[in-house]
């Protein structure tokens, strides 16, 4: 049962909304009117008939990396009788309700494998929700995971949903739409306002008040949000925060900077928000923060807060949480918890505030351990192996963060981002000594000798001296080497650095100067690219980067998420890995890397879950179909187990 003085309370401020918010949102009453108007099973064209039914569905049926609608049109162009007998199962209500769900949801699986293998069907139980609701919108409701649970806790129901658990939630989710539109129908106003808006003849007049209801739902659950590990407490008054601020091996220089920083603003941000306010970048704060509630926890022994998967969630000993709003910038905003807070305002910090004045172009170590998944103790050994060596590649399989790490790598020796001190090209099969040293280049009236990029950055580092600068070279074993760098291969090695040679083209000659620093990067999963030039062994130093997924970072990076399909996809991937690593024909070089799962979607757990099945459907499981080209058992095994993470998503 809802919390009933919290419900009439969200009633009152949806009202307050709700003329504004009918003009957004009522394409859904729209969507049933249309649905209504069109829908007939027994259409000669039924790929015609459910265009026209779905056509003012809009985001209910498609979404970020999300295409149910589009997947059925397919199944109807294909084979439309199939999909038809779908659909009227799916709308027989004389059979289980749940059982519908699952066996529309397992049929539409079986013919997406037969029209498009390897290829997703897109129809989630919110989607074949929305179906059942288009064709019966007197009886049933849209059922969406993340708002039910959002509203069930926000009204302390009785009963919670759990991630997985379908049946039971959709009954959750049906009782919910009846307790509300019991609380509805006792609001004489607020059915005044929706019934003069919703008599126009292109609207569903919604007589059982489901649709207002569900439109409810996900008010409550985008505008009245819960505060995650509000009900925990790390048990710190506000006397011993003061004397942690103290501490300086627990509040360092860069914790001092996040606390005041927050506090400025007014208690309350997400990481994306401050670092557009005070500089720094996303992970400055992000993995600042659980740096600094790891140690209070080392210090003070305190209870540490688990989310309902058992896992630590370390920022919960500084904030409360919760999901960000779309209107908000970023994935998760924090507030300050009120104990902490209190002591950080009496503590006085004595910090410079630079809203926006700050260098945002410098960077240090610091800021390369907080972007990238790297142990302090790898960073320092690659560093120092890149200026003692002065010319390195990384190598490791695909989605290890080569590229990322070089690059910032490149930042963290300069102390700054400054792009103008770094290139970066890729090489290929064609590359040519013309297009990399000088050559001469057709023109309007014939030919004209031409200096290549490798040239021109050289020249631009003699001329600062004083500066490092970068040449980070990608697909570095795609290109042959000897013909790329010619006479200048000898003179990228360290010990003939600042030695001249006589240009082939020009007879001029020419240096490779002590400030210039080459990384080349190398994808060891690449099977044609086995044996590498003797040229490049001998001249650049190798260093292997693996996976980050046991990284501190990745790991703060996956708990900041909250998401329980990120967590169960992490672990089927590093369980992956670990089998190819056995594998004799594979091993170490050709693992699943860390970067696939680090551009996520900016708010809704729905378009992220879409993206990671994206991810898996269309990067991961090709990948694996290159590997085990000579064994499809072993694709199907590992795909099965990488799609079964969505079946209960």
């Amino acid at each position: 049962m809802l919390n009933r003085d919290i419900l009439k309370e969200s009633i009152l401020k949806y009202k307050e909304v709700f003329p504004e918010r009918w003009i957004d949102e009522s394409f859904k009453w729209e969507a049933i009117r249309c649905f209504q108007d069109n829908w007939d099973i027994n259409s000669e064209n039924f790929y015609e008939m459910f265009t026209a039914a779905t056509e003012k569905t809009y985001s209910l049926l498609v979404s970020v990396n999300n295409f149910p609608r589009r997947m059925i049109q397919i199944f109807a162009e294909t084979e439309p009788e199939t999909i038809r007998q779908m659909f009227v199962n799916l709308f027989d209500d004389n059979k289980d309700y749940y059982e519908r769900i699952l066996r529309f949801q397992k049929e539409s699986e079986e013919l997406c494998e037969r029209v498009r293998p390897g290829k997703q069907s897109f129809q989630r139980p919110m989607a074949i929700s929305v179906y059942l609701w288009l064709h019966n919108p007197e009886k049933y409701g849209i059922y969406k995971y993340s708002n039910l649970k959002n509203v069930c806790l926000y009204f302390r129901n009785d009963s919670i949903p759990v991630k997985g658990a379908n049946e039971t939630n959709f009954k959750i989710n049906l009782d919910v739409i009846q307790e509300i539109i019991g609380a509805f129908r006792e609001d004489e106003e607020l059915i005044s306002m929706f019934q003069e808006r919703a008599s126009a003849p292109e609207y569903y007049l919604d007589k059982s008040l489901i649709t207002l209801a569900n439109d409810f739902i996900i008010y409550v659950s985008s505008n009245l949000a819960i505060w995650t590990a509000e009900e925990y407490s790390p048990n710190i008054s506000k006397e011993e925060w003061k004397k942690l601020i103290k501490d300086r091996d627990i509040f360092t220089d860069k914790s001092i900077k996040i606390m005041a920083r927050m506090l400025d603003i007014g208690g309350q941000a997400t990481c994306t928000q401050l670092a557009e306010r005070y500089g720094e970048d996303y992970s400055f704060y992000n993995f600042g923060s659980s740096e600094l509630a790891r140690r209070v926890a080392k210090k003070t022994g305190c209870p540490i807060w688990q989310d309902e998967n058992g896992d630590n969630n370390l920022w919960s000993i500084l904030y409360i949480g919760r999901k960000a709003k779309k209107d908000e910038k970023g994935v998760f905003l924090w507030k300050l918890r009120d104990e902490l807070k209190a002591a950080l305002e009496e503590s006085n910090l004595t910090v410079d505030i630079p809203h926006g004045s700050l260098n945002v172009n410098r960077y240090s170590k610091d800021n390369f351990l907080d972007e990238v998944f790297m142990e302090e103790y790898e960073y320092e050994a690659l560093k120092n192996l890149l200026l003692n060596k002065k010319n390195i590649i990384l190598q490791g399989a695909p989605g290890v963060g080569k590229t990322f790490a070089a690059k910032r790598l490149a930042y963290s020796i300069m102390g700054e981002k400054d792009d103008s001190r770094v290139e970066f090209i890729q090489f290929h099969q064609n590359y040519t000594y013309e297009d990399f040293v000088m050559g001469y280049k057709p023109v309007k009236d014939g030919f004209e000798l031409k200096s290549g990029i490798f040239y021109n950055f050289c020249q631009k580092a003699l001329s600062n001296l004083d500066k490092d600068y970068f040449f980070i070279i990608d697909e570095i074993n795609r290109g042959n080497l000897s013909k790329i760098f010619g006479e200048l291969l000898m003179l990228i090695e360290k010990d003939y650095r600042n030695e001249k040679a006589t240009l082939a083209y020009t007879g001029n000659s020419f240096t490779v100067p002590n400030n210039l620093f080459i990384i080349g990067m190398m994808n060891t999963a690449d099977r044609s690219l086995a044996m590498i030039d003797y040229a490049l062994r001998r001249r650049f130093s190798f260093y292997s980067m693996k996976p980050g997924f046991d990284n501190k970072g990745f790991k703060d990076y996956q708990n900041a998420l909250f998401n329980d399909t990120f967590n169960k996809l992490i672990k089927v991937i590093t369980d992956l890995n670990e089998y190819i690593e056995q594998d004799s024909s594979l091993g170490k070089g050709f693992v699943i890397g860390h970067s696939y799962f680090c551009c996520k979607p900016e708010n809704d757990e729905e378009d992220l879950n879409n993206w990671l099945q994206a991810i898996v459907d269309y990067d991961i499981i090709p990948i694996l179909e290159e590997y085990w080209f000579d064994s499809p058992k072993n694709v199907e095994n590992w795909s099965e187990q990488l799609r079964g993470v969505f079946v209960e998503a």
